[in-house]
Formats: structure tokens, sequence, C-alpha cells
């Protein structure tokens, strides 16, 4: 679809007028008028600010002409899982799982590839040609090249062994001890709790990501405890298979 189409579609969406579009992007009218009929595109600073008034990439604004690849693990990428800057805006070079409001979740590349191997295997692929795979494909992107500079010297991995204590402190019978934690979206991960008021409940904000694990059950078979955490709480929680009859355990505010 063409950049005009893509305009007229995402305002009218929206329910904007021509004129309340452009008063929100700081141009004119006869400057969105344009574009809708194709005469011009936005320039760069202007397709910013479209991007955040609409949710979507630039590469979307401009009928994407590539495919969006995450720089740290490499997963196609449409704009429902495309990470977001402290600011809110859209990174088109990383995922929700890799960068995650302005922070890289990822140091080691092991750890990365073993957070991505069941999902491969998932897909075909053994865990050998999964790992081979990676190994070789990892280190040709832009992160892992630019790691040095990229990188935060260890201080959210510090952070991550923070939270693990203090997880590890609850003491919460029949779990085993957490020794990792991973980036994960709470779109899948947002389970519903019933509270003993009847209620029904959801703790988590589906476009924000966030650490967490699956641990297996050491008393109950079958059992597994969720754990979810970030700079505000911790979450602990019990479900059977495929997230059935949750049972929220802790949740603890930081």
């Amino acid at each position: 679809m063409s950049t005009q189409k893509i305009i007229y579609e995402l305002r009218t969406k929206k329910g904007l007028s021509q004129d309340e579009l452009a008063e929100k992007v700081f141009v004119t009218r006869q400057a969105v008028s344009r574009w809708e009929n194709g005469d011009t595109v936005p320039n760069t600073e202007t397709l910013k600010l479209l991007s955040n008034l609409f949710d979507v990439s630039i590469n979307t604004l401009l009928g994407s002409p590539r495919q969006l690849i995450c720089q740290c693990c490499g997963m196609p990428m449409e704009d429902q899982i495309i990470g977001r800057d402290k600011d809110g805006g859209l990174n088109e070079n990383y995922c929700k799982w890799c960068y995650a409001d302005g922070t890289y979740t990822y140091s080691n590349m092991d750890d990365l590839i073993d957070v991505c191997i069941p999902h491969m295997t998932q897909q075909g692929f053994t865990e050998e040609q999964a790992r081979a795979y990676m190994q070789e494909m990892l280190p040709k992107l832009d992160y892992w090249k630019r790691y040095e500079e990229l990188g935060d010297d260890g201080k959210f991995d510090e952070f991550k062994e923070t939270l693990i204590r203090e997880i590890n402190d609850l003491h919460i019978e029949g779990m085993p001890k957490l020794e990792k934690l991973n980036a994960l979206v709470g779109k899948f991960v947002n389970l519903e709790y019933r509270l003993p008021g009847g209620m029904n409940v959801k703790f988590l904000d589906d476009g924000v990501t966030y650490l967490g694990n699956q641990l297996p059950s050491e008393i109950v078979d079958g059992l597994c405890f969720g754990v979810l955490a970030n700079m505000d709480f911790i979450l602990v929680c019990t479900y059977e298979k495929n997230g059935e009859n949750p049972e929220l355990l802790v949740y603890k505010k930081r």
C-alpha cells in the first residue's frame, strides 16, 4: 500500500480531519492534502511524529519497503512486536523481547540462544540445528557487533540478579530456586485471576515487556509457577497446562 493511502486510512480510522492531523504534527492542512494526493511524502521529523501519533513504524508509513529484523535475536518484526525507546517511540531495530523501554534485555548471547531454541524446535529445527543456526547468525547482527558500544556495563544484569534474590527470598513452597529471568511481553503472559471477592483481574499491560520465567512445581505434577517482575512489582502465580486455572500467590510492590 502506498504512503498516501496509509496516511489517509490511519487518519480516518482515528477520526481526524485533515486540519486536526495537521495541527497534531505541526504542518498545514495543505501539506496533509498533498501527502494524501501522493504529491509529497512527510519529511523524517514529521514521519516520527506520525509514527508516535498512529503507533505504527515509519517503515509501515512508507509502505513497508523493507522487512524489519530484530538486530539482537534476528526475528522478523511486525509493528506489534517492535521494541520501544524510553520516550515510548518505536525502535525499528529491536523486538520487545530484546529491547524494552530503552533497555537491552540480553547481554549474553548464550542466554538468548537458550531462550530461542525451544521456540525453534517447535518450528521443525532440532536443538542442534537451532543452536548452530543461532551461533552463526547472531554475531552478524548489529547489536552483537556493537555490544561494547551499546552495552550498559552489566547494570541490567545486576538488576536481574537483585530481582532473582528477592523472588527466591519469598521461599514459596514447592517452587524451585529461580536461576534466570527472561524478557516476556505482557500480551502472552497476562493471565486473569479471580480475587476472593469474585472479581476477575489482570495485573499486566499487554504492550509492556516484563522479566519472568516458568518453573515446574516440585510437589504437584502438571502445575507450574509463573514469575513476573519489573522495577515496580513482583508477581508469582500457579497455573496448569496452557495457563489454565491460574491462581495468584504473590503480588508485591517493590
